[in-house]
């Protein structure tokens, strides 16, 4: 069977009111905001200014992005103070995370729980079944979504840079066969989200620095990422 949905979009390391009010109509699925050690972090403070702008594009019965906030590796007491500022809807995590702290985010919180999976720019050849299996199979029922990165030794994720892509079926194939969606990130932009599509299909894209001039969240950038994803 062939799948025509387009992939959803998510944009991330967002930080300022005017850029998000000025791409909040487009048909963006997820808003994400790091929390994590970046140059993209914000306060908990500024995410609930923002997150306010995504509630208000939800009134009336309108479908809204869903806020997300990016975590490396946080302790319990951090997580509950940033939420009780910043009302989330998603929690990803880019660390060692365990399974059993993904479900404690999901049952504490409510939240959905999206785990990154890093992958490195050099790995020479594709995991096999088995080996995706052993390592995500202990998240099964903990995690909505599993998130493909490109592996960065400082930040956990938003290198930048693409990974190997011919790495995606067999996590897809995972995936697919235990019901939670496939997320890619890593190196995305305009010019190279088409073939990505094109070739593999996720159910999602997710991109930051690829959206940026001179480090700063672009517009027009935006706009034509998302047209071209949602054209497909």
């Amino acid at each position: 069977m062939t799948v025509t949905t387009a992939p959803t979009v998510k944009i991330c390391g967002l930080q300022s009111v005017e850029v998000l009010k000025s791409i909040v109509h487009l048909p963006i699925a997820h808003i994400g905001f790091v929390f994590a050690l970046s140059k993209r972090r914000v306060t908990p403070e500024k995410a609930a200014e923002l997150i306010e702008v995504l509630h208000e594009q939800g009134v009336n019965g309108q479908e809204r992005p869903l806020a997300v906030g990016v975590f490396v590796n946080p302790a319990e007491d951090e997580l509950q103070g940033i939420l009780s500022v910043a009302p989330l809807d998603v929690v990803q995590l880019h660390g060692q995370e365990t399974p059993v702290f993904c479900q404690w985010v999901r049952d504490t919180f409510g939240v959905k729980v999206f785990k990154s999976v890093s992958i490195s720019k050099t790995e020479a050849n594709p995991p096999t079944p088995e080996a995706v299996a052993a390592q995500l199979d202990p998240y099964i029922g903990s995690v909505d979504a599993v998130l493909l990165d490109t592996f960065d030794p400082v930040y956990g994720g938003g290198s930048g840079t693409t990974f190997a892509w011919d790495c995606i079926p067999v996590y897809q194939a995972w995936a697919r066969e235990v019901g939670v969606a496939l997320l890619v990130a890593g190196g995305l932009k305009p010019e190279n989200v088409d073939q990505l599509i094109e070739t593999y299909r996720p159910d999602g894209v997710d991109v930051s620095s690829g959206v940026e001039t001179d480090g700063v969240k672009d517009i027009a950038k935006i706009t034509a990422f998302v047209e071209r994803v949602t054209r497909k």
